[in-house]
């Protein structure tokens, strides 16, 4: 993909809880910025970073129509592994508060929209439902969330599957084991997981203060956290996902919550969302028309 136009700033925001770590990120200014439109910030999904082809996508998508954009690399993700030690989860919130935390007044003068694609988006959730109130958010979008982690471990273990759950498990153990202060033995115990369940039982979740996978799995659960957002929230989600069940997203729908809009068209797999006539994507398109329906009293009206 050609590079992004418009001036852009490699950026670094310490981690406060004293590790040392900090995540890294690039700002992008368009050729012709708005005057009104929030700053889009984008949090991309397992095993990705800055660069992948949805946040390079999604980024261009908003430069053109004059927004300016982070593109953030989670803790341990594309460049912030040189310089943190830590690695991100479902859950950590904490993280998205600190680069809030680490953004100047002039990022903040016109507010944030946050997107999250995949594991990212059920990051933003624990972030909106617990955090976002503290910070000029004027809303969020999520594109296929795994918001039921558990459910979502179990559906990508069935053999139908298998491939994809081979080569996802490969990238996770190949990012973690790239930190040179790993011992001996949790090299060991990394290599020996054979499933996801497995390698968040084993690392992911010891390593961040949980019990097990199950523990870790139920307390970073997104879903639970949609009822107590409190900014205008978009949440799209394919029927067909092969790997993220539906049905949570049936169940916060029935709900009716008046600032949450939940979109589940019936194709577009995981973070797919491409149409023969269309050069962008749907999901960006999506978000696009959510953000210029911003201030309107029941965003899920339309929808």
């Amino acid at each position: 993909m050609a590079a992004l136009p418009g001036q852009s700033s490699a950026m670094a925001f310490p981690m406060s809880d004293g590790s040392g770590d900090r995540l890294t990120g690039t700002l992008h200014q368009p050729m012709s910025p708005t005057n009104e439109d929030p700053l889009i910030l984008l949090i991309h999904g397992l095993t990705g970073c800055e660069d992948s082809i949805y946040m390079k996508e999604s980024a261009l998508f908003h430069l053109r129509r004059g927004r300016r954009v982070l593109r953030l690399n989670l803790r341990g993700a594309g460049s912030s592994r040189h310089v943190a030690n830590g690695y991100y989860h479902a859950g950590c919130a904490e993280d998205v508060r600190d680069v809030f935390d680490g953004l100047d007044s002039a990022s903040a003068e016109r507010g944030f929209f946050l997107v999250g694609f995949s594991l990212g988006g059920n990051i933003l959730l624990n972030f909106a439902g617990q955090l976002a109130t503290h910070y000029p958010v004027a809303g969020i979008a999520t594109v296929s969330a795994p918001i039921e982690p558990l459910e979502a471990c179990t559906r990508m273990m069935e053999p139908r599957n298998a491939v994809y759950h081979r080569f996802l498990l490969k990238r996770m153990k190949q990012d973690v084991l790239s930190s040179h202060t790993l011992s001996t033995g949790e090299r060991k115990d990394i290599e020996r997981a054979q499933s996801i369940f497995a390698f968040d039982d084993r690392w992911v979740a010891p390593q961040n203060g949980f019990r097990d996978a199950r523990d870790y799995y139920e307390r970073t659960a997104g879903a639970q956290w949609v009822r107590s957002i409190s900014v205008p929230a978009l949440l799209l989600h394919a029927s067909n996902d092969p790997w993220i069940p539906v049905r949570p997203y049936l169940s916060l729908k029935k709900l009716g919550l008046p600032n949450v809009a939940i979109v589940i068209p019936r194709s577009g797999g995981h973070v797919g969302f491409h149409e023969r006539w269309y050069a962008e994507t749907w999901h960006d398109r999506m978000i696009d028309t959510f953000i210029k329906s911003l201030g309107e009293h029941d965003v899920s009206a339309a929808y």
